[in-house]
This record gives structure tokens, sequence and C-alpha cells, in this order.
């Protein structure tokens, strides 16, 4: 443990720090999360290159009064080994450990939580309406960044800064400018904060220009009479569209987002200016350590690694569902010319980078910004191509409107890869892809697929790509289930596949708990019962005939599915059993009206009792009632 760190015990001890020493912690901070992630996991780029801004935020403001709300939240850490979390770190991520994002339930530092994108600047604007309400005089700090500003909440909330201008009410974002988000940035604000960074600082011409022009004899004062005048051409000359200006938001910057006195120059300055101020700092993306400097994407979020080499600890024995989504994509890719891929920032975690190598021009990354991804795939379809949409269940939520209007109002044929569906494990609560069957399933014109195993999920590829309509296919994250791979008969609409018959009991498992349907019948084998055993397949449209021939056959019905019960498969089941006026019993297995904590998949799964064992547990008590 580094002596100046260790100094540190709880929040504000950073105040007793000698300046002198700021950059010794600086590196101690560092170290200490290297050395920790390397063990745990978890997001270690991101939060390597805020570690001078964090203690910037840390050294100006005093906390839990002052407000500090991070923008997706992942660079978080720092904040938290500063406000006496350091011993949490050794369970980050794990069940009943601390959390890799900011959770209020977790700390009064913590003010306000996040997970996902673009959410900070009208948080903390809600943060700063409530203080002026109330008469205080907290100060209300956003961070963003990490691409978070291409998100549209985001322009939302900037749109709406002007009120406080209006009011001369202080509120101050921080715009962490790193050039990426998971992946590097694109579009038009990546652009612009690029041109700026070129540019003198505004600020700093501000403080010294009057100055400067004073001195030159005979024609000074009158050169500042006129500079004050035309103030806003000069802005215009040296900000580039000056966009932030331009929308009632006082530009300072850029700094040096590493250089920890030009960082609390800047905050303490903003804290006595009126109105809405935004901070333009420029970092690098795992500062400090130069794998990750030289490879930003691949430890934005990583396993457990060598810190020597940065290569993970844990082997890769098999392929992930994404690779096998990658692998087939490309393959389809040249096989149909009209084939189109669509990411939200996530061409890496999607597995589209492979796709994009192989065809550039028909590869779109939009930004962090599922609605337009949407829609845009929508305007792709109507004009006769076939796009393939790849983003993570809990991202696409955001979509949903699109979703509806833009796409199966229109019956338009667009693919939606639902990749992270499930649970997710370690991300936790604002991660977990245990919605998108209720949010999915019930809209018309839309089919909606699951697959049992990696050959299956290449067949359903295959399918989604020919139908006439819209498509989505949720499959999760982590290693691809290579088991059944005997069974595979031909993709067809609405029919589920039987894969052993049996007596009294039949479970109907939903793609990825096939492994552990399969347990769960091994467990109940074991006990002389003898279940049936479905692979539903198809969500929506359910396979009503074989539903009718099940319910005919079977007293007990199961359903087994990674999403939420409310609005889930095992609903539609039921609503099915009592429309055709079946008495049979019925079992849903899924995840209860919870969120779900971070922890394992396996720990997740045994906590929401959709594991084998409490499949097999409670299927085996209801078989003895009956």
């Amino acid at each position: 443990m580094g002596q100046i760190l260790n100094r540190i015990q709880k929040a504000n001890d950073i105040k007793k720090i000698p300046a002198k020493y700021y950059p010794v912690l600086a590196q101690e901070i560092r170290d200490f999360l290297i050395e920790n992630v390397s063990k745990t996991g978890g997001h270690l780029a991101s939060n390597l290159g805020v570690v001078e801004l964090t203690m910037a935020l840390h050294l100006c403001l005093h906390l839990p009064e002052d407000k500090i709300i991070y923008d997706v939240g992942h660079q978080s850490y720092v904040h938290k080994l500063l406000t006496g979390r350091r011993d949490g770190f050794a369970t980050l991520r794990k069940s009943g450990g601390m959390c890799g994002f900011p959770k209020r339930k977790e700390s009064e530092y913590d003010c306000f939580g996040t997970g996902h994108s673009s959410t900070s600047i009208a948080a903390a604007m809600g943060f700063a309406a409530a203080r002026d309400l109330n008469n205080t005089k907290e100060t209300i700090v956003a961070v963003i960044g990490d691409g978070a500003l291409s998100g549209g909440m985001a322009y939302e909330a900037l749109n709406n800064l002007a009120l406080f201008r209006k009011k001369k009410k202080n509120i101050i974002v921080i715009l962490n400018d790193n050039k990426m988000s998971i992946s590097e940035n694109v579009g038009g604000m990546s652009r612009y904060l690029n041109d700026i960074r070129y540019r003198k600082s505004y600020g700093e011409f501000k403080d010294n220009v009057e100055n400067a022009i004073k001195n030159i004899p005979g024609v000074g004062d009158s050169m500042v009479r006129t500079i004050r005048r035309s103030k806003d051409s000069i802005k215009q000359l040296l900000i580039p569209g000056m966009l932030f200006e331009n929308m009632g938001i006082t530009y300072y910057g850029p700094v040096d987002g590493h250089d920890i006195f030009a960082m609390t120059q800047a905050i303490n300055r903003a804290k006595h200016m009126e109105g809405p101020i935004l901070i333009h700092v420029m970092t690098k993306k795992g500062k400090g350590y130069p794998i990750a400097e030289k490879n930003p994407e691949k430890f934005h979020g990583i396993d457990p690694f060598d810190i020597k080499t940065g290569r993970p600890l844990k082997k890769k024995t098999a392929d992930s569902y994404t690779d096998v989504f990658s692998r087939t994509l490309v393959e389809i890719a040249g096989e149909k010319e009209n084939v189109v891929s669509i990411t939200a920032a996530m061409p890496s975690g999607t597995g589209l980078n492979a796709f994009k190598e192989v065809c550039p021009e028909r590869f779109f990354d939009v930004g962090i910004a599922e609605e337009y991804a949407v829609t845009f795939a929508a305007g792709m379809a109507a004009s006769g191509m076939k796009p393939v949409v790849a983003v993570y269940s809990s991202f696409l939520q955001r979509a949903y409107d699109q979703i509806l209007h833009d796409v199966c109002i229109q019956k338009l044929p667009v693919f939606f890869c639902v990749d992270r569906s499930g649970l997710v494990g370690a991300d936790g609560e604002t991660h977990q892809g245990i919605f998108d069957i209720s949010y999915l399933s019930h809209i018309p014109n839309l089919v909606l697929m699951a697959p049992k195993n990696k050959d299956e999920m290449e067949d359903m590829m295959r399918f989604a790509v020919d139908y006439d309509g819209p498509v989505a296919m949720r499959y999760p994250r982590g290693e691809a289930f290579d088991g059944l791979k005997d069974h595979r008969p031909p993709v067809e609409l609405g029919r589920s596949e039987s894969i052993r018959e049996g007596e009294g009991v039949v479970i109907l498992s939903v793609g990825n708990m096939m492994d552990e349907a399969l347990k769960a019948v091994e467990l109940l084998e074991e006990q002389g019962v003898e279940p049936g055993l479905v692979n539903v397949r198809f969500i929506r449209p359910m396979d009503e005939e074989m539903l009718h021939e099940l319910a005919e056959r079977y007293p007990l019905l199961v359903t087994v599915e990674e999403n939420v019960l409310s609005g889930g498969f095992g609903e539609a089941v039921s609503a099915f059993l009592h429309e055709n006026s079946y008495e049979n019993h019925l079992l849903s297995f899924g995840i209860p009206d919870c969120f779900v904590e971070h922890g394992s998949v396996e720990w997740q799964r045994k906590q929401m009792g959709i594991d084998a064992a409490s499949i097999a547990g409670r299927i085996l008590e209801k078989v003895k009632e009956l």
C-alpha cells in the first residue's frame, strides 16, 4: 500500500495531503487499481484515465454536501477509493461485494446510481434545481465522457441548461474528452471536440488578452473597447461553431486532465461563476499502464489478467455466443450483398469488428445512440437492405419506441441481435438482460427467437436474414452451449423442437436455459421422474400446435426462462392454457419481481431459483402433490 494513499481513510482526507505529494498519490492510486483489478477484473482503462480529474474534484468539493454525478459510472473507482472504500476492492463486482458502478445504497457519497449512458447532465440539473428551491449552496458537478455526449439524452439536457443561465445559478459539467467511448468515438461531436483540442484555451485567452493588448502604445485602450464590443466574434474564431456558448453554457478549456493543479484551478474558478459552465478536460484512457494505453478498448472491461503481459489469466477454451454471431454474420455477408451491420458504440463487444474488417462500407457504428440506430436501420430496410442491429439487451431498452413505431408497424425486415440477454454477472442491476422477452414479445409483427446452442444460433441467423419482416434473436454473454449437437432440425417459423418424451411432466426451455434444463432432467431421473423436454425456439409466435399436444398429454407443464416472470414466456403459456380451457398445472421459472445484484451468473441463478437443483426440487415437490 502506498504511503500517501494510506493516509486516505475517509472522504475529504485528500485535503490533508500536501500539494507536493499529489503526483505521488496519483501514481499510488494507479498502482492500486492495476493491482486490484488484475485480480478481480473490472473497468480499468477508464479509471486510470480519470485519476487526476477525480483527485481535483475531491480537493475542490466537500462531500457529501457537494454532489458528483458520474455518467455511465464505470469510471468511479477512484471516487470510491477516495471516499474510504479501499477494502471493498477485494470483492469488487462479486456477490455481496462492492459494485463496479455508483450505487446510492452502497454509500452516501454515491449520490446518484448510474450504469448506462448520457444521464449525468439531466440528473445534475435535477439536483441543482432542488438545491435552488431549498436555498442551499452546494456545488453540483456532472462528469460526462467516454462518448456519452453522443447520446440523445445528453443533448436534451444541454438544451435545457440555458434555464440555469437565466436564473444565474451555478452548475458544472466536466467533459472528460478521452477520444473514446468503449471503442473509438464517432460522429460530428467527436470531430467538433477534436477541432477544439487544437485551438488555444478560450478561458486562458479571456484571462490574458486584454492585458496584452493594453500594452500596445497609443491604440491599446481603443482596441480593448473594440474587442469587448466584438466579444462574440472573438469567441467564434477560437471555438469552432461555438456550440456550447451558443447554447448558453460558458465554455472553459481545453484543460490537461492529468495536470492536477490546472484541474483544481479550473474547478475552483467554475464554482464561483454564474450559470452553467462546461470544463473541457483532455485525458488519456489507460493512463499510466502502457499496455492499457495501447489497447484501451481491451482494458475497458477486462477479466483478471497478468500485469506484466496484460493477458487474461483464464484462457479461452470455447466460442462465446458473440463469437458464433460474429463468424456467422461474416459468412452471410459474403453470400448476401444487401446485408449491413449496425451497432451503437460496441463493435468489439458485439463482435462486429470482424464484419467491419471484411465489409467496412457496410458497417455502421452510430455511437451511443440506440434510438437513432433502430430508425436508421428502418430507413435502410425500407430501401431494400437487410440491416443487422447488434445491441446489448439492456441497451436496446432505450430504443423500444423506435422498434415499435419505426420497424414493427411498417413490418420492415430488420434483424435485431440482442446480445447479453439474461443474467450478465458482475456488471449487475443496470446491465442484466432480463427484460427483453417482456418488452419484445408483445409487439405485433415481431418474431422473437432464442437458440439452445451454437449450431441453432447459426441456423436462426440464416432464417432471420431471409425472413421478410422484423426478427429479434436473444442470446447470452459467455460460452456458447455445445450440447445436443444431434438435435438440429431446420428452423421453421413458430415451430418448437421436442428433445425427449416423458411422463407426467414436460419442461419447456427457452434459449440458454437448456443447460440447466438438461441438468434438472438428470436430477429428476435420479428421483424416478421422467420429464419430457422441449426446446421452445420461438417465443413469438408461440408453437400453439405443440402446446395443444403437450397440454393434452402432460398434467404438469414447466417453463424455464432467464427473464422476468412478468410478461415472460411462462405468462404467455399460462394465458394459452386459460384461453383454451385447459386445467393443467403450470410451474414457471424465471426472475422474480426484483433487480438482480452483481455476482457470478451461477450465484445469480441460484439466488433467483432458476438453477438446475432449484428447478428439479420444485418440480419434484409438485409431482408429489399431484
